[in-house]
């Protein structure tokens, strides 16, 4: 009962948003005119669809793309958040611990510092990709040690690459133009400003692989959950569970920051609200999480861009905003609930 009203309630707040997003903005835009516009996209001929050109290509070229990209990068990040706190067995684990996000952010500077247009328009996002995946695959080759990979060494290797990757970055805003400098930062802030159809389809396409594989190893992050030992003894292979796991965390948030730049703590909340509201099987909750995610990105997203007129905040900033104190909140209920830090 619970799941059947958490489900409905996520569906409201979803539809409901993408509605807002589609008619909030600096054209006005009324309901009638996106039904109509839609309906008319499929074939069905109406009295509502627009007539100004203007307004039919907001929807299509501007709003719509922005709205689809929204939910596909929400669902992403919350998703592979869920599934990093299951293999690491705790609720503060996020993708950025792999450094998915830091070699994300490398890459692309990177590209923006050499100025690469031999790849076209989609260079910056190759290279925060790659940049990701590699930053990922580096972590889990050099934790890993005697056929095994322990999980505080994977956690302490995540903060090592990490550290090396802010430090790389550091020294590409040092060494660039100040053009350069300021595309870089805005690009870390993170936007869904200017999302074309076909980035929305490739982002779409690993979401929606990501989120199916996710779901179908749900049930051995259920055994996961008993502790390693006693899930070997149940038959579970932990370390090929734990590589694929990490491989779909990097596709995941990196197909993702690669398109739209940093989005913070999108894959901590969402998950660990949803833990609490639904409980720990893994299937039900990485299903949530992924409509968790759609809406909280697309709530951030028409915050983003009408909270300040004629003006357009940095996603990734107000997402900060709503996980940052969230994130305290989680320590300081950790440390209630151990007795201390200990």
């Amino acid at each position: 009962m619970r799941k059947l009203v958490v489900g409905l309630v996520l569906a409201v707040l979803l539809v409901v948003g993408m509605l807002l997003s589609a008619l909030l903005g600096q054209l006005d835009v009324s309901p009638s005119e996106v039904v109509g516009s839609l309906l008319r996209a499929v074939g069905i001929p109406n009295p509502w669809a627009p007539d100004d050109p203007v307004i039919e290509s907001s929807l299509w070229v501007v709003r719509f793309p922005r709205i689809v990209m929204a939910i596909v990068v929400g669902a992403a990040l919350a998703t592979a958040g869920a599934v990093m706190q299951a293999i690491f067995g705790n609720p503060l684990a996020e993708p950025g611990v792999v450094g998915v996000s830091s070699g994300a952010a490398l890459g692309a500077a990177i590209a923006i510092s050499l100025g690469l247009t031999a790849l076209g328009e989609y260079g910056i996002a190759i290279l925060a990709f790659a940049g990701g995946l590699l930053a990922t695959l580096l972590v889990y080759v050099v934790s890993r040690a005697n056929g095994r990979t322990e999980v505080v060494t994977l956690l302490l290797t995540g903060i090592a690459v990490n550290a090396f990757a802010g430090a790389g970055l550091a020294f590409v805003l040092f060494a660039t133009s100040t053009a350069n400098r300021e595309q870089i930062v805005f690009w870390q802030l993170g936007s869904l400003g200017g999302s074309l159809w076909r980035e929305v389809l490739v982002v779409a396409v690993v979401a929606v692989a990501g989120v199916i594989v996710s779901i179908v190893l749900g049930r051995r992050y259920d055994l996961l959950a008993l502790g390693e030992r006693n899930a070997r003894h149940l038959g579970l292979d932990v370390e090929r569970l734990r590589l694929v796991s990490i491989v779909v965390v990097a596709l995941l948030t990196g197909v993702a920051v690669a398109f739209v730049g940093i989005i913070a703590f999108v894959g901590l909340v969402v998950p660990h609200v949803m833990r609490m509201l639904l409980g720990p099987r893994h299937r039900g909750l990485i299903v949530f999480s992924a409509l968790g995610g759609a809406v909280l990105m697309l709530a951030a997203d028409l915050l983003a861009r009408t909270v300040v007129s004629g003006a357009e905040l940095p996603i990734g900033m107000l997402t900060s905003l709503v996980g940052g104190p969230f994130f305290f909140f989680l320590l300081w209920r950790q440390r209630r609930r151990s007795g201390g830090w200990a």
